[in-house]
């Protein structure tokens, strides 16, 4: 769900371009040191709320969620529905993608899952040209279902789906309580529904 920190960050990146917008009009009028200023004032506020950001990432564990939890970004979302360990080496997770939307399609770009486990090792997904794309269009209100399969060893323990975005700006990195500076991105522990210790 979206919290408040996601709308202050957007009104304070526009406040901070009007802020730079403003202090070049007022150097192009020939008042340099008021525009420094505001730059100096503008400067010490974002190292503000980045020491903020930073602070409650460490003060705040990870975020987790179990099979079953949804997790949004804005109107677009995902959810483990079940995951099963087929054959000791090979695990299968079922997803599903869903829009929340009123009225446009979209599409989350630049989405990625893979799965970790307790010793901090990643395991990406098997390629598969037939599965369902993370990045599919989808229509206001629909739902579509993924499953992603993973190679993993067999004594791999503490199974998770870690959800997150991968290439382009890192946003989350900038907005309070998400978390991703000390923690990384959530995670989705596999063994709520399921044992695979």
């Amino acid at each position: 769900m979206m919290t408040i920190f996601e709308p202050l960050f957007l009104l304070l990146v526009l406040a901070a371009a009007i802020v730079v917008i403003r202090a070049a009009v007022v150097a192009l009028r020939g008042r340099r040191a008021d525009a420094r200023r505001a730059l100096l004032r503008l400067a010490l506020t974002a190292a503000i709320y980045m020491l903020v950001v930073l602070t409650v990432s460490v003060a705040t564990p990870r975020r987790s969620y179990r099979v079953g939890d949804t997790q949004c970004f804005d109107d677009w979302c995902i959810a483990v529905t079940n995951a099963t360990r087929a054959t000791p080496t090979t695990v299968t997770v079922g997803l599903r993608l869903s829009s929340r939307a009123k009225r446009v399609s979209q599409r989350e770009l630049g989405t990625v899952v893979y799965l970790t486990d307790s010793a901090g090792h990643r395991y990406a997904p098997v390629a598969d040209a037939g599965a369902t794309p993370l990045d599919a269009l989808l229509q206001p209100g629909q739902a579509v279902a993924a499953q992603r399969t993973f190679v993993v060893p067999s004594e791999a323990r503490g199974l998770s789906l870690v959800y997150t975005h991968e290439g382009g700006f890192p946003i989350a990195f900038f907005i309070i309580g998400e978390n991703e500076w000390a923690h990384g991105p959530p995670l989705v522990h596999l063994d709520s529904g399921r044992r695979f210790d």
